[in-house]
């Protein structure tokens, strides 16, 4: 018999124990990945549309970072001061990767978010998808589209209120580097998370929770799918891996008893 995929979370939170085990829900999503035909073939589409969009991202933040950079500081003539301003130039092609990555895939890719979490789902049990018919697709890659322009708005707002912090003499680049990478990380967790809850008509109330009470879970999720985009090969394989994991992490915080049966069952179950 073939153990289920859902991840056996402790009932009461303990940060090192938690942040380990959402870093390891990428390695479960792989897996899963890998053991089911269905989910590998829409992950293979996913990772050919990730590439290329990747390799445009990195050719144009390669080639326009430095004029950006110039904007706000001009190049010095010591050799100090250039080393100290390439590394902003670095540190901001970062970022920037790591936000484009994040933007651009996802609205290419989204009439197959939906899909890759139902298939999770259906390999975790207790769940059995809709029928297809041609008006729910069409309305739930519109909704796709409109939830992750709206997750992205909030992305770059965060980076937003930390972008003053680039004026701060020597350090402010480095801070807003960090800080801007946690940020990305717990909206990455945020993310994927919100996505399959989404799709249960959970309202996002209860997405925050989650983020709220099991922050070490979701922070150790988002540091690995943030890691996961430095490795070479593995990282076009990114979203659909963020998108099993969180689907996977929402049935984990279920089984523990952390989330109430979803809304989506009791509008079914309504005449």
């Amino acid at each position: 018999m073939t153990p289920t995929p859902i991840p056996d979370f402790t009932p009461r939170p303990t940060a090192a124990s938690d942040f380990f085990q959402g870093v390891g829900l990428l390695g479960r999503a792989f897996g899963l990945i890998f053991r089911t035909p269905k989910l590998f073939l829409l992950s293979a589409l996913c990772a050919v549309v990730t590439l290329v969009s990747l390799v445009v991202l990195v050719v144009l933040l390669w080639t326009y970072t430095p004029e950006l950079i110039s904007n706000f500081f001009a190049r010095p003539e010591s050799w100090y001061g250039k080393g100290l301003w390439y590394l902003v130039v670095f540190l901001t092609f970062v970022v920037g990767l790591v936000v484009g990555a994040n933007a651009l895939p996802p609205l290419l890719l989204a009439p197959l978010q939906d899909p890759i979490s139902e298939t999770t789902e259906e390999q975790c049990g207790d769940f059995q998808p809709l029928p297809f018919t041609l008006r729910s697709f069409v309305r739930g890659v519109l909704t796709g589209i409109a939830h992750t322009l709206a997750r992205i708005f909030f992305m770059l707002l965060g980076l937003l209120v930390l972008l003053p912090l680039h004026f701060i003499p020597g350090v402010g680049s480095i801070l807003w580097t960090v800080l801007g990478s946690l940020w990305t990380m717990l909206w990455m967790a945020g993310e994927h998370l919100a996505s399959p809850m989404t799709r249960h008509l959970y309202p996002f109330a209860e997405v925050r929770r989650m983020m709220r009470e099991r922050r070490a879970l979701c922070l150790g999720f988002g540091a690995g799918v943030y890691l996961l985009l430095w490795v070479p090969v593995l990282n076009t394989f990114f979203l659909p891996v963020a998108i099993v994991a969180g689907t996977l992490l929402y049935r984990g915080l279920r089984a523990a008893g952390h989330l109430p049966p979803p809304p989506s069952a009791a509008s079914r179950a309504l005449p």
